[in-house]
């Protein structure tokens, strides 16, 4: 019995020794069944895209051939080429203005003092409570009397007031140290020169990831675009979406064009992956 119980322990000290962290099989299954449980729509979506239009396919069956001809299809499709440009400006377009100011504010509000700081900082946080919806209809008739509707600037401009990118840019500056900013001001450099060349080049981890974040936010945003957008000169790819489920079409094309709307968002989380887990060691050792 004394053999039988040390040979966990043994194991597990053989494990320490070596660098290695003890294997833990039960929570190794459960995460590994989790991430098939999570993959697999993702899965059929793709093989359902690529499955001939008419023929069985998942759920049912295994397709017996796989082809690009849907594919082909949604990308030879005028109006889905130009949803996915009026996205593609809508999001990057919000990264870059949102960014920029939110990391100008976070500075502001972090390192800066001047009268009334806190409670405009506290009150602008106050209206991550209010819902978006309570103040859709009189944004839109703002919008709408500054003649915004069907523009790009009316779709953009009402998203760039965001209060978690300011929160989240103040809490990270916070931690940066004074005596940064106290050599910059003793050589003389002014506060832009100050922005550009101490507070960006630190929170680079932290823009990238909530770069991230904003890009995923504005691909994915529906009930904006659906109301200010009205033609597909300014119709995003999810509302053009929800149009084509309208329309006569087969499910192997729908499912295509939901695979191709997918790649930008995976193409920016795996261009900035490695900032992303750069912010989160960095937030661990703060």
């Amino acid at each position: 019995m004394t053999l039988t119980a040390s040979r966990p322990l043994s194991r597990a000290a053989g494990a320490a020794r070596a660098g290695r962290p003890p294997v833990r099989w039960p929570l190794a299954a459960l995460l590994a069944v989790l991430s098939l449980l999570t993959v697999s729509p993702f899965v059929a979506m793709v093989v359902v895209a690529l499955s001939p239009a008419g023929r069985p396919t998942v759920p049912g069956r295994w397709p017996e051939s796989l082809t690009l001809d849907n594919l082909t299809r949604v990308l030879s499709s005028t109006g889905f080429v130009s949803w996915t440009v009026n996205s593609l400006v809508y999001s990057v377009v919000s990264v870059v203005v949102i960014l920029l100011t939110a990391s100008m504010a976070g500075y502001a509000f972090a390192k800066k003092r001047f009268p009334g700081r806190d409670a405009m900082f506290w009150t602008f946080l106050a209206t991550m409570m209010v819902p978006f919806q309570a103040t859709l209809i009189p944004t839109f008739v703002l919008v709408n009397e500054l003649g915004g509707v069907d523009t790009f600037w009316g779709l953009i401009v009402p998203t760039l007031a965001n209060s978690q990118a300011v929160f989240l840019m103040r809490q990270f500056i916070l931690g940066l140290p004074d005596e940064l900013f106290d050599a910059a001001k003793v050589d003389g450099a002014s506060e832009l020169r100050v922005y550009w060349t101490i507070v960006v080049p630190l929170t680079r981890p932290v823009l990238a990831t909530l770069g991230v974040f904003v890009f995923l936010w504005h691909w994915n945003d529906f009930l904006w675009p659906l109301i200010v957008g009205q033609s597909d000169t300014t119709r995003t790819l999810t509302v053009g979406l929800t149009t084509l489920r309208t329309e006569e079409m087969q499910l192997s094309t729908l499912m295509a064009s939901a695979t191709i709307s997918v790649v930008p968002c995976l193409v920016v989380f795996f261009l900035l992956q490695r900032y992303l887990v750069n912010s989160i060691a960095m937030t661990g050792l703060k």
